[in-house]
């Protein structure tokens, strides 16, 4: 099986600094001085289609562009690249969301992926109107899924639950094909709903035996349900030609981060209700100590940006013995970001990428039949042909 390679949409903006943002960080904590135009969106979008990724995430929240509107406008600029667009289901009634489902899959050629985000922060809910505890929300989530599926398959749908009720509903047109929903969380809670509902669960870059863990918890639930499910993971990377020079950068990003920034988000994350954020902050305790918690797996984006909050780090050949690692515990799909976010998909796409397609791990999207994983080069079978 080829793994799956994803990049980001920074809808927040963008710097050679890490821009802080998310699970209550202020927007540009840590700096920020590419702003997330259109046009700065579509080289990265462009960038993540040629290198052979096969989609984009984009965040969700106050502190970034909205997720839908964005990638629509995104999708017309490029061909093939799909959009993994996070969105809280307890924002939009489960029969509309569907529909825009549809929609947006009839007006792409089907480059939809959902990121279904339930919200782990009770004060950002509240700002939109959503009042319900944490658990509640997980139960809302289950909900909304369970409509959405139906009608997605074409069904009517009357269903009274404890917090959605629809009667009647159903699509006109069904999306085709059906968009994977992609899920995260660490709760109790979490998975529960990820056993019932999700084709990939998402886990933050925790060290590998956390993520085993994490793993064999969800295939137990799911196989409970009679279900299984793929699973994937959300990194940041630093990919260089040396692991000296891959980790000169880290140096460099830690230079940039003020003992003030690092203390102001530490103690905003610290009252997170996610326990996936609370998972992340036990990786470093707020120290710029020991960040190297795993071999090649750096916590220091975690010290001044909140969700995922580690990145792979080293040269390319130790970043793809990573990525093969973690791809025997079970992980398939890879969510990757850097900074700069177009700079750093060239390091990682034309250094990574193609030691993944010659050990038979990866494909390019775009390759042939007889291709070893990468694209063709053009004019290369002429090479050499004329005198």
């Amino acid at each position: 099986m080829s793994l799956t390679f994803h990049w980001f949409l920074p809808t927040y903006g963008d710097s050679r600094d890490v821009v802080g943002g998310g699970h209550g960080v202020p927007v540009g904590a840590a700096g920020g001085r590419r702003p997330a135009t259109l046009g700065y969106l579509t080289q990265i979008a462009r960038a993540a289609e040629q290198l052979g990724f096969t989609g984009a995430l984009t965040p969700t929240g106050a502190w970034c562009e909205d997720a839908w509107l964005t990638t629509a406008m995104l999708a017309r600029e490029t061909e093939r690249l799909k959009f993994l667009v996070a969105f809280r289901p307890g924002f939009v009634v489960p029969t509309l969301a569907a529909q825009m489902a549809a929609t947006y899959q009839r007006h792409t050629g089907g480059r939809l992926l959902l990121n279904v985000v339930t919200g782990g922060e009770s004060h950002e809910q509240r700002a939109y109107g959503d009042f319900l505890d944490k658990d509640a929300r997980y139960a809302r989530t289950g909900e909304f899924l369970h409509i959405v599926r139906e009608l997605w398959q074409g069904r009517s749908v009357d269903f009274e639950g404890e917090h959605l009720r629809v009667e009647d509903a159903r699509l006109t047109r069904v999306p085709d094909p059906v968009p994977e929903v992609y899920f995260g969380g660490s709760s109790p809670a979490a998975g529960e709903v990820a056993a019932r509902h999700s084709d990939v669960y998402l886990t933050w870059g925790e060290p590998p035996a956390q993520v085993a863990e994490k793993i064999a918890w969800i295939r137990r639930l799911a196989e409970a349900q009679g279900r299984t499910v793929r699973f994937g993971i959300r990194l940041h990377v630093i990919a260089r030609d040396t692991a000296d020079a891959a980790w000169a950068e880290t140096r460099r990003l830690l230079a940039g981060f003020s003992p003030e920034a690092v203390r102001s988000v530490q103690a905003g994350l610290a009252r997170s209700e996610s326990e996936g954020q609370r998972r992340m902050l036990a990786l470093h305790g707020g120290s710029d100590y020991g960040l190297e918690i795993s071999p090649n797996l750096w916590a220091g984006i975690g010290l001044v940006r909140g969700g995922a909050g580690t990145a792979l780090v080293g040269s390319h050949t130790e970043v793809a013995e990573r990525i093969t690692e973690y791809h025997r515990l079970g992980i398939d799909e890879f969510i990757l970001s850097g900074h700069p976010h177009v700079e750093e998909a060239y390091w990682f796409g034309e250094g990574v990428l193609p030691l993944l397609a010659a050990a038979g791990l990866w494909r390019h999207p775009e390759a042939g039949a007889d291709d070893q994983g990468g694209v063709p080069v053009p004019f290369a079978s002429g090479v050499g042909a004329a005198r």
